[in-house]
């Protein structure tokens, strides 16, 4: 489809909105798809599971609920399916503007070429490149066409650099404009994008409009499906229905007020929960040092301690600044332990004066005899050692954040892609955001197997990442409807697991005869065809003429892909283990061509079998084995899945596109340089 084609397509949606007849239809087929799943695997578990074969018997319906589940999200995101129309007219008077360019080590005549045409943006703006190469030539090209650089200072210096989302943010601060347009180094913006989006900022509390990332380089055949018409539509379009459409990274404009409240309130909320954790170790470190203590002297500090700490907890209560009150809190622990060691040293002092008369020797202590090294025995260790622990954790409160180059980060820093962490929380502050239909900035997309793998993993991590360290469904200030749309994205990167077993099941039924389900009776396929069928056909209608099948075929074929990013993110979040985070290569690797089948050896070990079992199935009839119709149905499953993985054999001999297409160098990127 060409770039004029699409752009055909979005006017006509973006005339007619979305009518009433539609979303009655695609409300019924979704109703009815949600029936027809809960319906078959409420009988699934019920009535077919063959618990003669648990291990595999149960997995498959586990995995099987997985994808009901995932089925009931879609369909939960359509009951709300907006196209908003044409956008509003910009608002009347100067709206001031920062277009923000973001680049690390992209080539030099890419930024400039998105660079011009971000200049020519018709409405009044500020161009900036935000380069975190800090590359002279970058500086020089930029200057000779009058656009500002803006790199990260001295501040940035030894501390976390975050990635893109810390070059944003050192931008962020460095600017004054408004809004923020934010584009990669290769998304090229038409010189409309402005007066397109601007006019939904009229409603004061919308602080997002994300527009869609559509890639000139990307052949009609799409074999490394990077358009993702699915996501760029329908699903972004049923999240705007809940008010829960995100910020994808790039083509988007944001609201400065939007991020800066969110920025002061994520630091206030972070000082707090420090000082709060803080509080909290503090009293169980007392609580164990009462346990044991009898010391008159040890337990008067140890209530002088305790004194300070509900003096913290009283302040905070109050509302009193946090300044004060851990500046408090570290004078009066520091206080206390400064007392309690020069009550130690006086003792030790002591101490050592009885064993330097006991020494034979004057003035060493190269004699102690028994009796001397019984005087150490007999005193006790210090008790200060409780005083000492929470002295530490007062000095390690800071307001200032001196860990971090700045101490407001707008942007979200929890993950490597900070896109959706960000919309997240603007949504939990009561924020709104739009989903904008047309295609309005034109980017490169990968153009070789290898490339888009890294690209891939990264965003599933990203995703990940946010889910394991701000689990949407228990965030505070989000709707049912916004916790929903945001876990239905975090959970459709679980479906790596759910594929290994629907590989398994056919080889394991065809090869082995064995058979995870009960009896492949009407009953079965009268539940299981219906919402099959009607699934697709939500697909089908939501999608609107977009073409979804390269999707859904990487929905499975990519599963290595999702499993490496749940367990990785998982060992990052919980167990301090690094990403082992790699930038997306910028320019493709001309020197090697030759195909890359080890990157998808689990693929071709899945297709491997999936042969191998058609194979013994032949052989199993041949001698009189199999029978019946479980073969039959696991047949045509065998071959269904190596249909769908057939895509990633096109995908390791593509060699990019071919004449008439856009050319490309680069990939998008997490334009702001490593972790």
């Amino acid at each position: 489809m060409t770039a004029l084609d699409v752009s055909r397509q979005d006017r006509r949606r973006l005339t007619t909105g979305t009518a009433p007849r539609r979303l009655a239809t695609v409300r019924t087929v979704a109703l009815l798809a949600s029936i027809a799943g809960v319906n078959y695997i409420v009988w699934r578990w019920a009535a077919s599971v063959n618990w003669h074969s648990w291990w595999i018997a149960v997995p498959l319906v586990l995995a099987e609920t997985y994808s009901v589940i995932d089925s009931l999200l879609f369909a939960f995101g359509a009951w709300r399916l907006r196209e908003r129309g044409e956008p509003p007219t910009k608002p009347a008077g100067d709206v001031t503007v920062d277009v923000f360019i973001t680049t690390y080590n992209e080539p030099v005549e890419l930024v400039v070429r998105t660079a011009r045409a971000a200049k020519a943006i018709t409405h009044p703006h500020a161009t900036w490149i935000l380069d975190d190469g800090n590359r002279p030539e970058m500086r020089a090209a930029a200057e000779s066409l009058g656009i500002g650089v803006i790199t990260r200072g001295a501040d940035w210096v030894d501390r976390p650099r975050h990635a893109k989302a810390g070059n944003l943010n050192n931008a962020l601060l460095a600017t004054q404009g408004e809004f923020l347009l934010i584009l990669d180094a290769d998304q090229v913006p038409e010189p409309s994008i402005l007066d397109r989006t601007l006019g939904y900022f009229k409603d004061e509390r919308m602080a997002l409009v994300q527009t869609p990332q559509w890639f000139e380089n990307v052949p009609d055949a799409d074999l490394l499906g990077s358009q993702a018409p699915l996501f760029y539509g329908p699903i972004q379009q049923s999240k705007d229905g809940w008010n829960a459409a995100f910020f994808c990274g790039s083509n988007a404009i944001l609201r400065r007020e939007a991020l800066m409240q969110l920025g002061v309130t994520r630091y206030v909320r972070e000082v707090e929960e420090s000082v709060e954790r803080t509080i909290k170790t503090s009293r169980k470190l007392l609580a164990r040092a009462r346990e044991t203590e009898t010391d008159p002297r040890v337990l008067e500090a140890l209530d002088g301690a305790e004194q300070v700490v509900d003096q913290a907890r009283e302040q905070i209560d109050r509302g009193e600044p946090l300044g004060d009150v851990t500046y408090a809190f570290q004078r009066g622990i520091d206080a206390i332990a400064y007392r309690f060691a020069a009550a130690d040293l006086e003792s030790v002092r002591r101490d050592l004066q009885e064993l330097a008369a006991m020494s034979t020797e004057a003035d060493t202590f190269a004699g102690l005899d028994d009796a001397a090294l019984d005087v150490l025995g007999r005193r006790e260790a210090s008790p200060v050692a409780a005083i000492e622990s929470i002295a530490v954790l007062a000095r390690a409160l800071d307001v200032n954040r001196d860990d971090e180059a700045q101490p407001i980060m707008p942007l979200a820093t929890i993950s490597v892609t900070e896109d959706m962490a960000t919309a997240m929380r603007l949504h939990g502050l009561g924020w709104k955001s739009a989903y904008h239909d047309e295609i309005l900035a034109k980017g490169l997309a990968p153009e070789d197997l290898p490339t888009m793998l890294v690209q891939r993993l990264r965003w599933a991590q990203g995703t990940m990442q946010v889910f394991f360290r701000e689990n949407p469904l228990v965030q505070k200030g989000l709707s049912w409807g916004q916790r929903l749309m945001y876990f239905s994205t975090m959970w459709s990167y679980l479906s790596g697991f759910a594929a290994i077993v629907y590989i398994a099941a056919p080889v394991l039924c065809l090869s082995f005869g064995v058979v995870p389900v009960q009896a492949y009776s009407v009953d079965f396929f009268v539940r299981l065809i219906p919402f099959l069928v009607l699934n697709q056909l939500l697909f089908w209608v939501v999608a609107a003429g977009r073409p979804t099948w390269r999707g859904q075929q990487y929905s499975l074929a990519l599963f290595p892909v999702w499993i490496e990013s749940v367990t990785s993110a998982f060992e990052n979040v919980f167990r301090g283990k690094p990403l082992g985070f790699r930038v997306t290569p910028k320019v493709k690797d001309e020197s090697d061509q030759r195909p890359r089948w080890d990157l998808v050896k689990p693929q071709l070990y899945a297709m491997g079998a999936l042969v191998a079992a058609l194979v013994m199935i032949a052989i199993r009839y041949a001698t009189g084995q199999a029978d019946g119709i479980a073969p039959l149905v696991n047949t045509a499953w065998v071959v269904f899945d190596l249909f769908i993985f057939s895509i990633v054999v096109r995908a390791v001999l593509y060699r990019g596109p071919g004449p008439g297409t856009a050319q490309s160098e680069h990939v998008s990127s997490t334009a702001g340089g490593p972790l």
